[in-house]
């Protein structure tokens, strides 16, 4: 795991501007994360405790959360034993992954007392528990274990707090150059794998990640033919942990360029060959990272269900697709039997009931060729000429059914297609939105959780970024969103953007007058927020608000333009996340 000890110690050494603050509010927006609100130094602070099985984590956090209407008990209880409180203490447990905070609160008689909430980041171990430091009993864990679960530890409301087991492993930031030698003896062969070598640190000392280990690795090349494997190591050792003693950090977030996959550290990835992004704060570094990771894989599962109905039915429109395509080819014939019939007409004195089929000239052919037309039997000539012409009618009509539902066709697809764009990019607060409108349009059933339904909001949060010359740009993320910013909050003078045959987002500069580079990115956001957006050379339509309208009878989101001029754009992720942006 990324983040290591060292990680979490720079962490925790960020946090200490957080003794003395005041915890205003405690949420609890999912069943792994709370987000504590805060008053410290004189600024408002969000804290986020993660015990995300894939994701866990602690920092500051500037995301914003969609909590539910009803807080988990776990959070109730937080807010009555913490909200309020005043944070005494933040440390780390050695150099594990452990993180205790102590809250002062006073209780009704204003008596002071003393919680401890205990953050353990352990991969799909981690937990958030609440327990009494004076009796050392858990109030409650985000996380259950029971005696099935584990044998080792209880984490149950009244049970005893035992810490996770230790790993016998040395505390890298006490170790002094003779005892690194001692801990790794003989190991560090001149034969040994730099792989192997990682691996014995790892193996030796806590809080060291593979990632630590091979940088450090990494960093003893240089001296190890000159002075041995196990010296060298031991300077790269030294190098990196001394400026973890003397709290010096580096957060970086590093993209492999032969993998493409990245990785963070509070130290320097000098190993790591690839473009490299540095922070000014750990918290910034891990929101980056984790930020968008933790927050997708959340839309993924609450959208699942949503994400597979809304496949199936393209799917199932695809196929339909395909069918009335092929009646449309077939209908194309019609003209075919109008001139069988005629042609039967014209020699009904050839013909005698019993005929299997008749050769005539066909006279609507320049050469005249003759022409050999199937006959049924049991018919008399009359009624073969006038099966022919009824043959004509029905399949004439048939193409004008099928031309019909060819339209009606695509627009489901083009529908569903916007739909599937819009979860692929939504956040947590747009899901219900797409949900909401789902049901509103009788693709799915109302789940009928609520007898009496929440009355509507009247403005949906669009997302708003502000572009380099200070002007408000506009996205919607969905179908309620897209409808309420074109059609009741823009201006008409205001400029409207969409990529051009392509599903996505309506984009809204709030301005009749910009220059070009907010032009560019609000083209920019457009073509980020479609389908296209792993694309290159992305064409943007743009026109005046005055210019959109929708169609009567329209499907939500639907829109018509023109007076439109066109712009190919590049979406660049680096340069939407360096515009700022605020809920609306």
């Amino acid at each position: 795991m990324a983040l290591d000890g060292l990680v979490v110690r720079g962490m925790v050494h960020e946090l200490q501007k957080l003794t003395g603050g005041r915890i205003a509010k405690i949420h609890q927006p999912s069943g792994t994360d709370i987000v504590m609100q805060l008053r410290a130094q004189a600024s408002n602070l969000k804290l986020l405790l993660s015990a995300n099985p894939t994701y866990p984590r602690i920092h500051l956090t500037r995301q914003s959360f969609q909590n539910p209407q009803e807080a988990p008990m776990f959070c109730m209880l937080l807010r009555k034993h913490c909200e309020g409180g005043v944070i005494e203490e933040v440390r780390q447990v050695g150099t594990e992954r452990i993180v205790h905070m102590d809250i002062r609160q006073r209780d009704e008689l204003g008596d002071v007392y003393l919680k401890r909430i205990v953050v353990e980041i352990m991969g799909r171990h981690s937990n958030i528990i609440l327990i009494d430091p004076r009796t050392g009993t858990i109030l409650d864990g985000i996380q259950h274990v029971t005696p099935a679960i584990s044998s080792h530890r209880i984490v149950l409301p009244g049970s005893s707090y035992t810490p996770p087991p230790e790993q016998g492993k040395a505390d890298p930031l006490t170790v002094d150059r003779d005892a690194f030698r001692e801990i790794l003896g003989q190991a560090a062969e001149a034969d040994e794998s730099e792989g192997q070598l990682a691996k014995r640190l790892v193996g030796a000392f806590s809080g060291i990640s593979p990632l630590a280990a091979a940088e450090t690795v990494f960093r003893s090349r240089a001296e190890r033919d000159r002075i041995g494997p196990l010296d060298a190591l031991g300077n790269a050792f030294e190098g990196i942990l001394s400026n973890i003693r003397d709290n010096r950090y580096f957060p970086e977030i590093r993209e492999d360029a032969a993998t493409g996959k990245s990785a963070f550290s509070v130290i320097e990835l000098t190993h790591i060959q690839g473009e490299r992004e540095t922070f000014s704060s750990v918290s910034e570094c891990l929101e980056a990272f984790y930020g968008d990771k933790a927050e997708k894989d959340a839309v993924k599962q609450r959208t699942g269900d949503l994400q597979r109905f809304l496949i199936n039915e393209r799917n199932k429109n695809g196929k339909k697709l395909e069918k009335l395509e092929e009646t449309l080819e077939e209908a194309k014939d019609a003209d075919k039997y109008r001139i069988l019939g005629e042609l039967l007409t014209a020699s009904l004195h050839l013909l005698k009931k019993g005929d299997k089929e008749v050769e005539v000239v066909n006279y609507y052919d320049e050469e005249q060729k003759p022409v050999t037309i199937a006959l049924d039997p049991l018919l008399t000539p009359s009624e073969n000429s006038q099966r022919y012409f009824k043959k004509y009618t029905k399949t004439k009509n048939s193409l004008l059914a099928v031309e019909e539902q060819l339209v009606q066709t695509h627009e489901e697809i083009r529908y569903l297609d916007s739909l599937l764009q819009q979860l692929n990019s939504a956040s947590l607060a747009d899901i219900e939105e797409i949900r909401e409108e789902l049901v509103e349009q009788g693709y799915v059933r109302d789940r009928g959780r609520k007898q009496a339904k929440k009355k509507k909001k009247d403005k949906p949060a669009l997302t708003r970024y502000v572009s380099s010359e200070g002007i408000d740009i506009y996205v919607g993320k969905n179908n309620i969103q897209n409808e309420y910013l074109t059609n009741r909050l823009s201006h008409a003078s205001d400029t409207w953007l969409h990529t051009k045959d392509i599903p996505g987002s309506h984009v809204v500069i709030r301005s009749a007058s910009y220059g070009e580079a907010t032009l560019l990115e609000a083209a920019s956001l457009a073509a980020y927020y479609s389908q296209a957006k792993e694309s290159s050379q992305v064409p943007v339509d743009y026109t005046l608000i005055r210019h959109v309208r929708k169609p009567s009878g329209a499907k939500p989101g639907f829109v018509i333009y023109d007076h439109q001029k066109t712009l190919y754009v590049t979406p660049d992720e680096k340069l939407i996340k360096q515009m700022q942006n605020s809920p609306a």
